[in-house]
């Protein structure tokens, strides 16, 4: 970032908070401390009106704005909700942007919506699930690079990882739809390998590439059916669990993560009711109860738990 960047960036940054310390500009743009005074006085000889408190940091005089925009509360804190979510649910290219983004958003706030914000952030937060969704062998979603290539109709090109058979395949797609759905995101296009439409996880996409030839979305006008029919296919399925008391006690929060619905006093402990599209993380989540976790409903669900159980029994069996 060269210097004309950093100080307009700097200026955005001084205006997204009451006080900024020197040390948060400091680790911010990755500069020294003696760099950061430095480019304080520039802002204050090019006529920015920035006070500051001794020991504490910079601020930018009350009633100095850069953006047209202004937020009440309440829209702040929706804006803060959204990108704590935001925050969980997209890779490292949004983040940066997003990032970048909530500086400049901050930057319109008066002092009394800032102050508000700063007092309720630490208590916001979103959380992941327990169970195992998230593939860590490919942080990097290519969110950003996907957007820019819809946005103006490029055919991209990346290595695909199948985890069926734990392989990659090299596709040529012409890129339709992003859509998040079964917690991923998911690019829809057309893949000339396969010629037809097709659903690829953005996770287990690799060496993503944004080629220079471009292609006719028109061609493709049905692919909001499809895109209907994968959702279909990745509907809801009801699941019914019947846990000890003890069980059911430490799972009291747990549960939400799962899906939970709503349950119910039995004669052996607490009938729960769940919705999940992911009956194999289901399945794996409820051996960890061993005993204390009867599967009711569906049939699909108990017989993938039985055969789990027996998978680990015949393995350390052959271990003894």
């Amino acid at each position: 970032m060269n210097r004309i960047d950093r100080l307009s960036a700097i200026l955005i940054q001084l205006q997204s908070k009451r006080v900024v310390k020197a040390a948060e500009i400091s680790e911010r743009f990755g500069i020294s401390l003696r760099t950061v005074y430095r480019d304080i006085r520039a802002l204050e000889e090019a006529g920015v009106p920035i006070g500051a408190e001794a020991g504490v940091g910079y601020f930018i005089m009350e009633g100095y704005s850069l953006p047209p925009v202004k937020f009440n509360k309440e829209e702040a804190g929706a804006i803060l909700m959204a990108s704590k979510l935001a925050d969980k649910q997209t890779d490292g290219s949004i983040k940066s942007n997003l990032n970048s983004a909530l500086y400049k958003i901050r930057a319109a706030l008066k002092i009394e919506e800032k102050e508000y914000l700063e007092s309720i952030e630490n208590n916001i937060e979103v959380l992941h699930s327990p169970s195992p969704t998230n593939n860590s062998k490919f942080p990097d979603h290519f969110l950003t690079d996907l957007q820019n290539a819809l946005s103006k109709k490029r055919i991209i090109n990346f290595d695909y990882y199948s985890s069926y058979n734990d392989t990659f395949t090299n596709r040529d797609v012409e890129p339709l739809s992003l859509c998040y759905y079964s917690r991923h995101w998911h690019l829809i296009g057309f893949c000339r390998l396969r010629n037809a439409l097709r659903d690829f996880r953005s996770d287990r996409i690799m060496k993503l590439l944004i080629k220079d030839s471009s292609f006719d979305p028109k061609k493709h006008k049905d692919y909001k059916g499809y895109v209907e029919s994968v959702i279909q296919g990745a509907a809801m399925t009801e699941a019914e669990v019947t846990f000890d008391n003890q069980s059911a006690r430490f799972i009291s929060e747990q549960r939400y993560f799962m899906g939970y619905i709503e349950s119910s006093e039995s004669e052996n402990g607490e009938k729960m009711k769940f919705m999940t599209s992911d009956l194999e993380s289901f399945a794996r989540w409820l051996i960890s109860f061993g005993q204390s976790a009867f599967v009711h409903s569906p049939e699909k669900l108990k017989n993938r738990v039985i055969e789990l159980l027996e998978e680990g029994l015949s393995h350390y069996l052959k271990k003894n």
